[in-house]
């Protein structure tokens, strides 16, 4: 059992307690570290507000901003801004006691308000989940907020406090009122660990240590987040010694990587699944994947181990779930074996003996290389599709307004269980959902509202075996997430969360004394 699963409501019995100490500020930060970053950063990741349930954006909340409960270095709910938090005996009513003497980056101290607000003006992934189940949110004194639900909610703190959502992550009130929210975007002021200094469209990001950051100064003083699409690029910047750490070589590149003097390869693992997903085509009864042996066909087409070897040197674990082996309530679905026959022939049995054309397979581009090769395989059995890649803030906007056709290629490396997933890209609803089935809706509602574990736990796996056998998605793999860093890094943080792809927490950043 995960430590997330093994959270229990006892009465109001501490849940958490204070787990991290600080501040300290014996040294003042030195130096500069920069980072090759495989996508191009856009405002939309400098709001917590907007979380889209993806992992992306936590790249960038973990340096600016801060939140009540996050997880940390040996524990996936650690105690942060709150202090502690404790739950009532019937499960409708949670307490968090804020951390004292927390300042926002323009000295605004930390309060009760601030947190109601970043609660009641939260936007993102499972919005309207928390619309639904919580009543109130009530500010008990300067440093105490208090969570009514409308009836008992066991996935709360899964959903609040993790990085399955961006809702504990917590914004100045005051500041943003004066700002507004698109020039909070322009210039974001948090209580994280880096302040704000600058920002320059599809160039990079730069951020300063904020040294009354309360669980201790940063080491470093000046991050500098450098948009690199192109994989060899970044390599090469960190050859060059341009860039300390570069996300995601993957390849003949890592391998590379790998073989040259003075660079380390850091695999990072995370809830991580990487699927190709059919849009509302799989809807529309005119379309060839509204047909279930069409979907199946496309399953059977793709192989996975050839895949992971390309791409991830081995280092992944292919799947047959858009749900990672590591959640709660994760069903082992098997992985659809390797079978070009057996495509063929479910096509000819649909209707289509010499394939059709798909449409298109849309990607990000720092895995477009993924969408070729899954259309080059679904190409192999007679199915016709254009790649289209996209940058990543604009497919996850066209996906989130359900403009996407055909298929794409995503994933989601968001933290939290089974039903957190499912919520997001398979109930009806969802934020990435473009349909939805009314068995799967069933059981999910029924589980939603269910307190018994075992009961519960059956009812997901269930809604699992359903997306299983109904060939809703095409899950290719658990990647690696494959980075590497150069010889001026004496702690990269990559690895240091359990959960989490990218350095953090950036405070624990050191380069190498001179």
């Amino acid at each position: 059992m995960t430590p997330i699963g093994s959270l229990r409501v006892i009465g109001l019995v501490l849940l958490a307690v204070t787990g991290l100490v600080g501040p300290a500020h014996a040294q003042a930060p030195a130096g500069q570290a920069t980072w090759a970053v495989h996508i191009s950063l856009a405002p939309v990741y400098f709001e917590p507000a907007e979380a889209p349930g993806i992992v992306t954006p936590f790249m960038v909340y973990y340096a600016l901003h801060d939140a009540l409960v996050k997880p940390m270095p040996g524990n996936p709910m650690t105690p942060s801004l709150a202090e502690s938090w404790t739950a009532s005996p019937d499960g409708l009513v949670y307490e968090f006691v804020l951390r004292k003497g927390v300042q926002f980056h323009n000295g605004d101290p930390l309060t009760a308000d601030d947190v109601k607000f970043s609660f009641e003006r939260y936007r993102g992934v499972a919005a309207k989940n928390f619309k639904t189940r919580v009543a109130a949110v009530e500010v008990v004194d300067s440093h105490r907020v208090r969570f009514r639900l409308k009836q008992p909610w066991p996935d709360f703190m899964t959903f609040y406090g993790t990085p399955a959502t961006g809702a504990a992550w917590i914004v100045p009130r005051k500041y943003v009122e004066r700002v507004g929210d698109e020039g909070f975007k322009k210039a974001p002021v948090g209580a994280g660990p880096y302040k704000f200094v600058s920002f320059t469209p599809g160039i990079e990001l730069v951020l300063e240590a904020f040294e009354q950051y309360w669980r201790k100064t940063p080491s470093v003083k000046r991050l500098v987040f450098k948009s690199v699409p192109e994989e060899s690029t970044r390599l090469a910047m960190l050859k060059r010694g341009e860039a300390d750490v570069a996300y995601s070589i993957r390849g003949v590149l890592a391998e590379e990587l790998k073989r040259t003097p003075g660079l380390v390869l850091k695999p990072t693992y995370i809830p991580w699944t990487q699927w190709a997903q059919f849009t509302a085509e799989q809807w529309d009864s005119k379309s060839p994947w509204a047909d279930r042996r069409v979907r199946l066909a496309a399953n059977l087409a793709i192989d996975r181990d050839q895949i992971n070897q390309a791409e991830f040197l081995g280092f992944s674990r292919v799947t047959g779930s858009i749900v990672p082996h590591g959640l709660d309530f994760y069903w082992p679905a098997p992985v659809y074996p390797y079978d070009v026959r057996r495509a063929r022939q479910l096509l000819t049995e649909a209707g289509y003996p010499n394939g059709f054309d798909g449409g298109t397979i849309t990607s990000d581009t720092v895995y477009v290389s993924i969408a070729e090769t899954v259309a080059n395989y679904l190409g192999a059995v007679g199915i016709r599709l254009k790649v289209t890649p996209m940058e990543r803030a604009a497919v996850l906007k066209a996906n989130q307004e359900k403009k996407l056709r055909y298929l794409s290629v995503g994933g989601s490396a968001a933290f939290g269980n089974a039903a957190t997933r499912i919520e997001a890209f398979v109930a009806g609803g969802g934020m990435y959902a473009y349909g939805s089935y009314p068995d799967i809706d069933g059981l999910f509602q029924e589980q939603g509202g269910e307190t018994d574990r075992k009961r519960r736990e059956a009812l997901l796996q269930k809604v699992q075996q359903l997306v299983y056998e109904k060939a809703m998605f095409i899950p290719i793999m658990e990647p690696a997430f494959l980075n590497g860093y150069g010889p001026r890094v004496a702690e990269s943080g990559l690895g240091l969360i359990s959960v989490h792809a990218y350095s953090a927490p950036y405070e624990d950043v050191k380069l190498k004394e001179k």
